[in-house]
């Protein structure tokens, strides 16, 4: 009998996930004509459609769907396979995708690499920023090894450990009513209004979370894709934003003619590793946690 390659089911599952055969292609690191040809080799094995296509669209048939659903456990399958022999072969050496929330990832990797680099030079590592829905999906299907992700946020039966706990200072404009030494309560934003990131950042729900009994609301006329965009609306007093403690240690508001100030009785959010109960490299990610733990000890802040 003739089986499907890996590389066919990755390009199905990559198909499946992004419905664009250019995305997915750029996903697999192919042309999409190689991915193409890929499936149709796949669809030519099966005898039957993976895909409907059209000029502007793709859609998954229902069978090409039910595959794409076994696929991604074939594929974890295989992973796992690979890091039984990795650990086998000694802590931390050889490939490992580690994903990360684009709001930890920037601030810790550049102090996580020279030390990697130093004490496991055999190791590969291969980083991924995307938001925490996808970080979950992309480790589910085995995509990713290991994922660094805030909580609170449902990651069903993954197994996880904690890093640290992640506080927020107020960040606003150096002559707004709020800035000064004194700590700033929930009850002191009930009358304002907060620049957040756009939704489908867990951050974005972290800062309203922050003060549950508070009326602090978002301003809906603007999202930002990314921090260093929330803190240059800040420093032109387009309005007011809470920073991550992690962003403020690792400097990314050192530049910027912004107050910071303290807040009283916020909920941190909850920095953790995240990977598969079944994956084989366990020990690997407890010593990638305690790396973690003191390089952001280094930083500063509540690490533990």
């Amino acid at each position: 009998m003739n089986l499907p390659s890996l590389r066919q089911l990755r390009f199905l599952v990559a198909l499946d996930d992004e419905l664009h055969f250019s995305r997915a292609a750029e996903r697999c690191f192919v042309t999409q004509s190689t991915l193409s040809s890929g499936l149709k080799e796949l669809e030519d094995l099966l005898g039957a459609p993976v895909a409907e296509r059209t000029k502007r669209s793709v859609m998954m048939t229902p069978l090409g769907r039910d595959l794409a659903d076994r696929a991604r456990g074939v594929l974890a399958d295989v992973g796992e396979m690979v890091e039984l022999a990795q650990r086998e072969a000694g802590t931390l050496r050889g490939p490992l995708r580690l994903g990360s929330i684009p709001t930890i990832g920037p601030f810790l990797f550049p102090r996580l690499m020279p030390r990697l680099r130093r004490d496991f030079p055999e190791l590969r590592l291969y980083l991924r920023e995307e938001l925490t829905e996808s970080l979950i999906d992309g480790l589910r299907a085995g995509r990713l090894d290991v994922i660094l992700i805030a909580l609170p946020f449902d990651i069903g039966d993954l197994a996880s450990e904690s890093l640290f706990m992640d506080g927020y200072q107020l960040a606003s404009a150096p002559e707004h009513p709020l800035a000064g030494p004194d700590p700033v309560h929930g009850a002191d934003l009930d009358d304002e209004t907060l620049l957040l990131l756009e939704r489908g950042h867990c951050l974005q729900r972290h800062a309203l979370a922050a003060f549950p009994e508070s009326h602090a609301r978002q301003d809906e006329s603007f999202a930002a894709t990314s921090l260093a965009t929330l803190i240059a609306m800040v420093e032109e007093g387009v309005g007011i934003t809470l920073l991550p403690q992690l962003v403020i240690d690792a400097g990314a508001a050192r530049h910027a003619e912004i107050a910071l100030t303290p807040l009283e009785g916020a909920w941190p959010r909850e920095v953790i590793l995240a990977w598969r109960k079944s994956s084989a490299r366990a020990e690997d990610f407890a010593v990638l946690a305690e790396i973690l733990r003191e390089e952001r000890a280094r930083l500063g802040g509540d690490a533990r």
